[in-house]
């Protein structure tokens, strides 16, 4: 193919479709006309030689090599964008920029205090618009409507940016009242009722089905020893287990970092679990299209700060006397 006889405004219309699989939106949102970008498609139906875009009865559907070519699209006009648009400096100070972050309850309970603590003397008038996971979907960040995602995550599209912020553990957070709290072993958990928490990837959540299994990774944990424990409540909230907590015939598994913020509660206890349960990464997530703009990084940046910040202090704590249970604990965050 001779790429000097290549209309390369039809990758901008490629794109445009691709998101909208509508004729009619990507048009409008281009500011042409349909039969405009009707020809537009023709042409590039011809160039790829594939429909690329098929009708379909709730709109139209991307072939297989639309869906191969959008990433690679997408990544491309990012780069020309940024070649030809003059490289403005960030100034944190005086930017009153809004950051919208896809962000898990469990993230919000242990790293955005800390961020936004620091926000406040880097950038003062710099607004986070914090979303949760139910609220975004993988196109979203794509295409840039969201900056980034902080989470567990099972799987990112390859085409995404992905640095791990910190690992952490579980422990188990339980009434004190509680008789398994008495002698905690594999035989009183399992004879216990569990509350099961987790929220993980992007998107509108689904119902669990208990009888299904592949619940996550505890669960997967006991599944390896050939056991199972009983749930009767699911949860989506990290904080919810240690409010329901309280009852005295419940347990609730969390990350060791949740569940040392309740450390302090007199009625309740934290405990090791009674199994091996593999640690997990918290990630920071980004889409290409802003991987080079100087604001996106500074952010970037800050969040990667304040998570190393974090985990230099849980390591000052383990030294300090008088707090030998929970430097127990965060020895094991890092383990």
């Amino acid at each position: 193919m001779n790429l000097e006889r290549v209309d390369l405004n039809l990758l901008v219309y490629l794109d445009v479709l691709l998101r909208e699989q509508s004729v009619t939106r990507a048009a409008a949102q281009l500011g042409i006309t349909q039969p405009a970008m009707s020809n537009g498609l023709k042409r590039l139906r011809d160039l790829f030689n594939d429909p690329l875009l098929i009708r379909a009865s709730h709109g139209m559907t991307p072939t297989e090599r639309a869906l191969e070519l959008a990433p690679m699209v997408r990544q491309a006009l990012s780069q020309v964008t940024d070649i030809l648009e003059p490289r403005q400096e960030f100034r944190p100070l005086t930017s009153r920029r809004v950051f919208r972050i896809m962000s898990s309850d469990y993230a919000e309970a242990t790293l955005v205090p800390a961020l936004v603590k620091a926000l406040r003397s880097e950038a003062p008038d710099v607004v986070l618009d914090f979303l949760t996971p139910s609220d975004v979907s993988v196109q979203d960040i794509e295409q840039g409507k969201v900056d980034l995602a902080i989470n567990r995550f099972n799987e990112i599209p390859q085409s995404f940016h992905q640095i791990s912020l910190w690992s952490d553990s579980f422990s188990c957070l339980l009434n004190r009242n509680n008789p398994a709290a008495l002698r905690f072993n594999l035989k009183s958990y399992l004879d216990s009722q569990h509350i099961w928490v987790s929220k993980t990837g992007m998107g509108i959540g689904f119902g669990v089905n208990p009888e299904r299994g592949h619940l996550g990774q505890i669960d997967a944990a006991l599944e390896r020893l050939g056991q199972r424990r009983r749930i009767t409540i699911y949860t989506r909230h990290y904080q919810m287990p240690a409010l329901v907590a309280h009852k005295a015939d419940l347990v609730a598994t969390l990350p060791t970092r949740i569940a040392l913020l309740q450390h302090n509660h007199p009625q309740l206890v934290i405990k090791e679990p009674p199994f091996h349960i593999p640690a997990f990464e918290l990630k920071m997530a980004w889409g290409p299209l802003l991987h080079h703009s100087p604001a996106h990084r500074w952010l970037r940046q800050l969040i990667t700060f304040v998570a190393r910040q974090i985990t230099e202090q849980e390591e000052k704590a383990v030294n300090e006397p008088g707090w030998a249970r929970r430097n127990a604990r965060i020895r094991r965050i890092r383990e």
